[in-house]
């Protein structure tokens, strides 16, 4: 009997393989149930990134977890059919034909516009990826551009849209002037014939972002749940007890991090882990030796104020930066495999990796130097995060110094939001946290993030991740972004005293009218602690 029944759930998955709907009409059927990834994907005993996979056409079910997908799906098509009116491929996909045979879904052309995309590629050849937005095709949000920089899945691996494909809208009528002006149409051609004329898609498509919308909700909603679940597991352990709850949470931060991000890129094609080779200016030469990456972390105390000069009449505010690591997620970072050049031909707005420059003389003692505490002439390695500093301080606006010459570079293709999924997760769980005073959370989220960002280079913590090249950008730009904070204060009339860490800003005058005052990772607050309770000091100025 055990053989019969075995036998017969073998037959009954390949009867429904046969029937199994395109990824366009998963989505549609999860959606319309109003079913999250997370519950169907514990349902079929899979991860929820498996069902984005399945959902997007990266990859196809398979066993064991096949037959009670297709069950869900099946009978998700009973109590949600597709509409009667719409000629849609996908319509009706457990519906066999009277022969016994799969349906074969009516070919329908694409519309003319989408014919012919193809996806924005490096020099590698690796797509590169933009800000998100509904893909052109089939409505599902994706990174991945077209080359003529419209959202597009990578290799338009995705179901077209053809039911409903994105409105063309009708190209505005024409003056009777201009009608009257038109050139008679040539002889070969009709009188009656409509002009070819190719009209302009729309960046997004009617229906298919809201719904995109509202599962992106749902998705964040779930990692939500996750964080929270980990603290409320932690503090149920500790009986209680906040500090061991704590220390719970910040020994299991890298694992946990790692898990919300790959999360966060459920439906990614590009393999992070340890890709690509790295040249030797990115490897340590011993445990205890660094790499030659330069960071430019500041250092910085304005010479011209001390706290030993005699008369000590002029306030310092000590500003503290929000979540600095966390803002410095945004950052171009290289995603295909790093490429020597010479000279500037690897700098570019779309490229990053590191660069050998020698940089101009910084003659500002009163402003932080781009480089930090480096005093030693002559080249070095920075990131780009780094390099484009430098460029944006010798251009018109600024004029502080000259461009640095680059020697050569290593860089590809590069995005700035490979990382911003999690960035805005973890900015999320950090907001809700402060406005429920939930300092544990809170605790918790920043131990995630710095650790993620401290870990992703050569460490035995994160063996996940194998990317300095990523760890030296985060590093670099949030460094980059501390120095421009002390420029911003100087062009507005503060002076700026001192400029430590990547978290800490001292400046006289009136700073909040330049800052804006909160807890948010782009706002500023005064600094608690060191034995200065409100933050606020005296110093004097030499010679005065």
């Amino acid at each position: 009997m055990r053989e019969e029944n075995s036998v017969e759930a073998l037959l009954e998955e390949a009867r429904l393989a046969a029937e199994m709907p395109p990824p366009a009409e998963r989505f549609r059927l999860r959606e319309s149930a109003g079913f999250s990834r997370a519950h169907i994907a514990a349902t079929v005993g899979v991860g929820r990134s498996t069902i984005a996979n399945w959902e997007t056409g990266v990859s196809d079910p398979t066993p064991p977890a096949r037959l009670p997908y297709l069950r869900i799906l099946k009978g998700l098509a009973e109590i949600y059919p597709p509409p009667a009116t719409a000629p849609d491929p996908v319509a009706a996909p457990f519906t066999a034909h009277t022969d016994g045979t799969a349906p074969v879904p009516p070919a329908v052309a694409a519309p003319a516009a989408l014919t012919g995309l193809e996806t924005l590629r490096g020099p590698d050849g690796r797509a590169i990826e933009g800000d998100p937005g509904p893909c052109v095709r089939c409505g599902v949000e994706t990174t991945y551009q077209s080359t003529d920089h419209r959202p597009l899945h990578s290799g338009a691996m995705c179901q077209p849209t053809t039911t409903a494909s994105p409105a063309v809208p009708p190209a505005p009528a024409q003056p009777p002037a201009a009608t009257a002006a038109a050139p008679p149409a040539p002889a070969s051609v009709p009188a009656t014939a409509p002009a070819p004329a190719v009209a302009p898609v729309p960046a997004r498509v009617p229906t298919r972002p809201q719904r995109r919308s509202k599962s992106a909700e749902r998705a964040e909603a779930d990692l939500m749940r996750l964080i929270r679940g980990a603290v409320e597991q932690e503090t149920e352990r500790a009986g209680g007890e906040e500090e061991p709850a704590l220390d719970a949470l910040v020994k299991r931060a890298i694992p946990d991090v790692m898990h919300l991000f790959n999360e966060t890129r459920a439906t990614a094609r590009y393999e992070y882990t340890a890709y690509p080779a790295l040249p030797d200016v990115l490897h340590k030469p011993s445990k205890r030796e660094p790499d030659q990456i330069w960071e430019a972390r500041p250092a910085y105390n304005n010479p011209a104020y001390s706290m030993r000069a005699a008369q000590r009449d002029i306030k310092v505010t000590a500003l503290d930066v929000n979540a600095a690591y966390l803002s410095a997620l945004k950052v171009w970072l290289p995603i295909g495999k790093l490429e020597h050049t010479t000279g500037m031909d690897g700098v570019g707005p779309k490229r990053s990796g590191v660069h050998l420059i020698t940089p101009a003389e910084w003659i500002h003692p009163h402003l932080p130097g781009p480089l930090g505490d480096r005093d030693t002439p002559g080249a070095l390695w920075v990131t780009d995060a780094t390099l484009r500093l430098l460029l944006r301080l010798s251009g018109p606006k600024w004029a502080l110094t000259d461009a640095p010459t680059v020697h050569e570079s290593w860089t590809s293709g590069a995005t700035e939001n490979f990382l911003d999924a999690l960035r805005k997760l973890l900015v999320a769980a950090r907001s809700e946290a402060i406005a429920v005073g939930d300092v544990l959370t809170l605790e918790y989220v920043k131990a995630m993030y710095s650790k993620f960002v401290s870990t992703m280079g050569e460490s035995v913590h994160n063996r996940e991740m194998v990317r300095p090249d990523w760890m030296h950008l985060i590093h670099a730009q949030a460094f980059a972004l501390h120095c421009g904070r002390a420029y911003k204060a100087h062009q507005a009339g503060l002076d700026v005293v001192a400029l430590k860490h990547t978290d800490e800003l001292h400046v006289t005058g009136d700073w909040r009218r330049v800052f804006t005052e909160g807890r948010g990772v782009s706002e500023l607050k005064v600094k608690q602690g060191d034995g200065k309770a409100s933050g606020e000091y005296l110093v004097g100025k030499a010679g005065g």
